[in-house]
């Protein structure tokens, strides 16, 4: 495929696209629905034959999620994909990796839960996503694509973020992106990078010791507990500087609006068209989409909403981010929640109706 070249392709392909043309060094996973045509998708791009990238099934997700843990900790550039279920047995490794402060990409086609639950699409995932699935304090960046094209331009973004704090960093989609098809541009080739380049970048992986140097030890273990707050001191101070400058958002029609719409992914398109046939109607609503969702934009939201008279959070759950809205908003505004559950996907004139019946009655 060509450098620029507009094509049509399923979200979940664009993941594995540009995960190549990103020079990722390697995918371990294991296929679950609606994200299988990730790793198949690679399977037949057969990139260990162009760029040198390891394409491997593991047994199991908590294999894959374990094979990322070691190559991040060889400085490489690695990730998985998975699904609500798999992504819930992935949390050990991902508080692993967090405490260790090792940089991966870990990407989530969201299905309805809880359990086994559908194939169906969902945001239901958004508290294990930005309250840190697993055991401890931490956090993960966490970035919500809502196109095709965000899918492909995220998979950059998302290493980048995870190797300039040595973090963790997640792609939450769900089945709606993951499995429509829209026209898209992927990034051009990179080069994956050499030994010396990582050697420069990572200075702290486990690559084998060089010179004179003194062994790289990676751990998220600490016996002592001074030591292990030290740590987690650490850790927060980290968090902190990223909640400061690694937000992102987006807003539309916001200027006149008597009313907002807060959705991410999927929610947010469906969101877009409700806010156009409200217009249509008379009603001015606007739309605050959050393009990461840890960290959260709350500051941006209270300067978008000040001047409204309520906030709408439409989501594909029974009530998640919601409450990060409530928290930012503080009692100024009435802050209301529409969802579908089950893996129904709402319409815009659910949403329209939702907004009359909970804010302008």
């Amino acid at each position: 495929m060509a450098e620029h070249e507009i094509t049509l392709m399923k979200g979940n392909e664009a993941i594995a696209h540009a995960a190549i043309r990103c020079g990722a060094d390697a995918f371990f996973g294991y296929p679950i629905t609606p994200q299988s045509e990730i790793i198949e998708t690679l399977s037949l791009l057969k990139p260990w034959e162009t760029t040198g990238m390891v394409v491997l099934q593991a047994e199991s997700e908590v294999a894959s999620i374990n094979m990322v843990y070691g190559g991040a900790g060889a400085g490489k550039r690695v990730f998985t994909t998975s699904s609500s279920p798999g992504v819930a047995l992935m949390q050990e490794g991902i508080s692993y990796m967090a405490g260790a402060e090792l940089p991966g990409v870990f990407v989530n086609v969201q299905r309805g839960g809880p359990g086994l639950g559908t194939i169906q699409p969902s945001q239901s995932d958004y508290f294990q996503a930005t309250r840190g699935g697993g055991n401890g304090d931490y956090n993960v960046i966490v970035l919500a694509p809502n196109s095709v094209q965000e899918m492909a331009d995220f998979v950059d973004l998302a290493f980048e973020l995870a190797f300039k704090y040595r973090n963790p960093a997640m792609i939450l989609s769900d089945g709606v992106i993951g499995q429509m098809m829209e026209k898209v541009v992927l990034p051009p080739q990179k080069p994956r990078r050499t030994e010396e380049e990582v050697l420069k970048e990572c200075p702290w992986a486990t690559f084998g010791r060089k010179g004179e140097r003194t062994p790289n030890i990676i751990t998220s273990l600490e016996l002592k507990p001074e030591v292990m707050e030290v740590r987690n001191l650490h850790l927060q101070k980290k968090y902190k500087k990223i909640r400061e400058t690694e937000v992102r958002y987006e807003t539309m029609q916001c200027e006149d609006a008597e009313y907002i719409i807060v959705s991410f992914g999927s929610a947010a398109r469906i969101g877009e068209k409700a806010i156009e046939q409200a217009r249509e109607e008379g009603i001015k609503v606007g739309l605050f989409r959050p393009i990461t969702l840890w960290p959260f934009p709350s500051k941006e939201i209270v300067e978008v909403a000040k001047n409204t008279k309520g906030i709408l959070v439409s989501e594909i759950n029974a009530g998640q981010m919601v409450q990060d809205v409530r928290l930012a908003i503080n009692g100024a505004l009435p802050v209301e929640h529409f969802g579908r559950l089950g893996g129904i996907v709402p319409e815009p004139e659910e949403i329209i109706g939702a907004l009359k019946e909970k804010l302008m009655k």
